[in-house]
């Protein structure tokens, strides 16, 4: 990590489709809402990019593909990536730089190119959250994972999640890019269609990591996503409490300062506070 760096988050999901990305923008959404820091956004699902589609930008017109020349040659600025990314409606210092739409160039994107983006968006925001697919073959997962600051675990209370998934890519795979598998923080995802499964303390228990926080999936969360309307969800009131108390202890752990609500007083109380300057 480079000094004076800005942290990095890394969500990354031991089975695909799980919620990950879902956790990880409202987590965004959070620390944005509740500082006045510049968030970075960044994509890098290379074959599954799909939150375009669940904040209702059908066809982006940056993301990671339109700075591939700029990866190469590595020629980004700060300045330029910031005006490669979207800035978010409603949420106030997010900004999202979209993931690959080209699936079949997934592969041809180096470790060195993920590194120079990664390094760039460090400097360019005061936070950077990365969302990464869950499989390992790609520079995108391996890249961010190892750079992160923090490194979020995302699972469900599924046997086959928690405990097959964790152990062949955490388990194994982890620590063969220097990344020992009790590095992560860990996050679960509750299915609304659940009936089952185990409890938290036994997904904890099982893969040896630590509880940063808990997601319920919802009917009407999943509808949002559906209709492309998932950031105006997360700031209308039965969205607000995702993420809340997580992303609150990200910004404690980076030091990232909430921000000061501004107290307007009443127009009698400005116009009495005048009459008694005047008459003094």
């Amino acid at each position: 990590m480079t000094a004076g760096a800005a942290p990095l988050l890394v969500f990354v999901g031991t089975t695909p489709n799980i919620g990950t990305t879902i956790a990880a923008f409202a987590a965004a959404c959070r620390i944005a809402e509740s500082s006045d820091a510049k968030i970075g956004y960044l994509c890098l699902n290379l074959k599954s990019a799909k939150l375009q589609r669940y904040i209702g930008v059908d066809r982006p017109a940056v993301g990671m593909e339109h700075i591939r020349p700029e990866l190469r040659d590595r020629s980004l600025r700060p300045e330029q990536l910031v005006r490669c990314t979207y800035p978010v409606r409603g949420v106030s210092g997010l900004h999202v730089l979209f993931g690959n739409m080209d699936r079949d160039q997934a592969e041809f994107y180096t470790s060195d190119q993920i590194e120079y983006l990664l390094e760039t968006a460090r400097r360019a925001f005061d936070i950077v959250v990365a969302d990464v697919g869950a499989y390992w073959d790609n520079a995108a997962t391996v890249c961010a994972v190892r750079e992160a600051s923090s490194r979020v675990l995302v699972t469900t209370n599924a046997l086959s999640h928690f405990q097959e998934d964790c152990s062949r890519w955490i388990g194994q795979i982890s620590p063969l890019f220097g990344v020992p598998s009790d590095g992560y923080e860990l996050l679960v995802i509750h299915s609304p269609w659940a009936t089952g499964g185990f409890r938290v303390k036994d997904v904890s228990k099982e893969t040896g990591l630590p509880l940063a926080g808990e997601l319920q999936l919802t009917k009407p969360l999943l509808m949002q996503l559906d209709s492309g309307q998932y950031d105006q969800w997360l700031t209308a009131a039965e969205g607000q409490a995702v993420m809340k108390q997580p992303a609150k202890q990200w910004m404690q752990q980076y030091g990232i300062q909430r921000a000061q609500k501004v107290h307007r007083q009443p127009w009698y109380r400005k116009l009495l506070a005048h009459r008694n300057g005047v008459g003094s």
